[in-house]
């Protein structure tokens, strides 16, 4: 396993942990937290493929939130027409049906080669992708992420630590190491399509005004509700929700509509470009800025897009983004092991 750590980072890869525009490159060998045991609230998966599905009724929201994040500014009133989107993160299993069923390869399998030639240190454009790794002692510092992530040449969704790993026995956790390239693949071939960011939002919400998915409490003590970070991040995580690290999908509790882990778990990727705001105007079914306008605000590898929801990493001292306005940025080319997605599909209800 060879691992790379990062010295400076733009904004996108500091919000996202994503590669940035100037890289340093130095060896390092921590290993990536294991899983815990499995939580006893897992809901049981089905064979039944309509059961993996929910509508989302037509409505509208105040999207955005003007008392948290910067970039989660100017909240606004959405309309958004009523769509099927997945009851959970598409799991490994799934992901290796599609796998066998195309022969398809993740960016991280490929690598980026030629596409940033120039752009990028060789180092980063070989098959590979990011790999949380917590420092043994107390940091005094959280702005340096280099402190926790590494770079990891022959990380994948198939070796999610990086070689010698495996995904054997993680069949009902969410697929992770993806682009956003990978996602949309996937997604054609289910015949369905990534969520718009309002479309994301609304449905997090479940049908309620709430600051999380679940309502306005957050004690994973009393009853956990998402599967995030509690204790000193990024050395310690007790696992008082039942997991040090990514956690089978639907063990928490379902939102208003039937979804679960739209808060924690993973960063889920929708179809937006990524700009640090919102228009502030009233809207239909948005599809979000251009990516011309996206690239104000990229990377060496062009515009960003957005992620949603955040993940078993995210602190309430550190990211707090397990909220359903939270959003960052992430980069077109990189993968991590706290990034996966969910799809949605068109169509009336039953």
């Amino acid at each position: 396993m060879r691992a790379t750590t990062f010295a400076s980072f733009s904004f996108a890869a500091v919000a996202a942990f994503g590669a940035g525009a100037y890289f340093a490159l130095a060896a390092a060998s921590q290993s990536p937290l294991s899983v815990a045991t499995p939580h006893d609230v897992c809901a049981p998966q089905t064979t039944d493929p309509s059961a993996r599905w929910a509508f989302i009724p037509s409505g509208s929201f105040q999207m955005g939130d003007d008392n948290e994040r910067p970039e989660e500014r100017r909240a606004h009133t959405v309309t958004v027409s009523g769509f099927w989107m997945a009851t959970h993160e598409v799991t490994n299993a799934e992901f290796s049906r599609f796998v066998d069923a195309t022969g398809y390869r993740t960016l991280a399998e490929r690598g980026i080669g030629e596409a940033a030639r120039g752009r990028l240190p060789d180092a980063l454009t070989r098959p590979g992708s990011m790999v949380f790794s917590p420092p043994s002692t107390a940091l005094s510092d959280l702005s340096d992420v280099s402190q926790w992530w590494r770079w990891v040449e022959g990380a994948n969704w198939q070796a999610p630590k990086g070689p010698g790993s495996t995904i054997d026995g993680l069949d009902d956790h969410p697929v992770v190491h993806v682009s956003i390239e990978d996602a949309y693949a996937y997604a054609k071939w289910a015949g369905a399509r990534l969520p718009t960011e309002a479309e994301w939002e609304h449905a997090a919400h479940g049908g309620i005004e709430a600051r999380y998915t679940w309502g306005d409490d957050d004690d994973p003590a009393q009853k956990p509700m998402a599967n995030t970070w509690q204790g000193a991040f990024p050395q310690q995580n007790s696992g008082l929700d039942g997991y040090q690290g990514l956690a089978p999908v639907g063990c928490y509790e379902g939102n208003g509509y039937g979804l679960h882990d739209m808060g924690g778990n993973v960063w889920e990727y929708v179809q937006n470009w990524w700009v640090p705001g919102h228009p502030g105007t009233s809207s239909k079914d948005p599809l979000g800025p251009l990516p011309q306008q996206a690239l104000r605000y990229g990377g060496p590898l062009g515009p960003n897009v957005t992620v949603k929801g955040g993940s078993w990493l995210c602190a309430p001292s550190y990211c707090a983004r397990y909220r359903p306005s939270a959003r960052q940025p992430q980069e077109l080319a990189l993968g991590s092991n706290h990034i996966g997605f969910r799809i949605a599909r068109d169509g009336p209800p039953r």
